[in-house]
């Protein structure tokens, strides 16, 4: 005798909401990442990512005084577009603040993508005016190289004398060129 087709969807209920309940009594309680421990997870990720693919992003990192970390960046548009992303600044290793990084754009666009990019901040100077604004605007402040895989196979911590050098990377989406000239960078609090 075969079961019929109600009480087959009722046994698979039975065994998914055993399964479930047996998964939730053995996951430990606090489990669940908070925010700020889902975006340093994220960044080192990113991180990771990025030193495996542009072996120089490793080679600065040993010399940076900060590594500021944008995992994922939003960006879409319509005519009128916008982008927004939260990072970390990351120094000596360690998580020492939160940012988010806002931009907005008009005129002929249109799509969606996301990307990440790396700042790596070479100066105290650097660090410190990161540190101490109000909300930074790249391309106000410190200068900062864009540096592409072309570019980063010629480039050394001997070649490079710049405050700030910067990476995009994991660009997906459906909108044409990527950029983080005029966003706006803000300390942010992540509980």
């Amino acid at each position: 005798m075969y079961p019929t087709p109600e009480n087959r969807l009722k046994n698979v209920f039975i065994a998914l909401f055993v399964s479930v309940t047996l998964i939730l009594s053995i996951t430990p309680a606090g489990a669940a990442l908070s925010a700020a421990d889902k975006l340093d997870q994220d960044a080192k990720y990113a991180l990771e990512k990025l030193y495996a693919t542009v072996p120089v992003a490793k080679t600065l990192a040993q010399e940076a005084q900060g590594i500021l970390v944008f995992p994922k960046v939003l960006k879409a548009g319509l005519m009128v577009g916008g982008q927004y992303g939260k990072g970390v600044l990351l120094v000596n290793g360690k998580t020492q603040a939160y940012y988010n990084t806002v931009a907005g754009s008009y005129g002929f666009q249109i799509g969606a993508q996301s990307f990440g990019f790396v700042m790596f901040m070479m100066t105290d100077d650097a660090l410190e005016y990161l540190n101490k604004s109000e909300g930074w605007e790249i391309g106000v402040g410190p200068s900062v190289v864009f540096i592409d895989k072309g570019a980063a196979k010629s480039l050394t911590t001997t070649t490079g004398k710049s405050d700030i050098y910067a990476f995009i990377f994991d660009q997906s989406g459906l909108m044409a060129g990527v950029g983080i000239q005029g966003s706006k960078i803000t300390k942010i609090n992540l509980k």
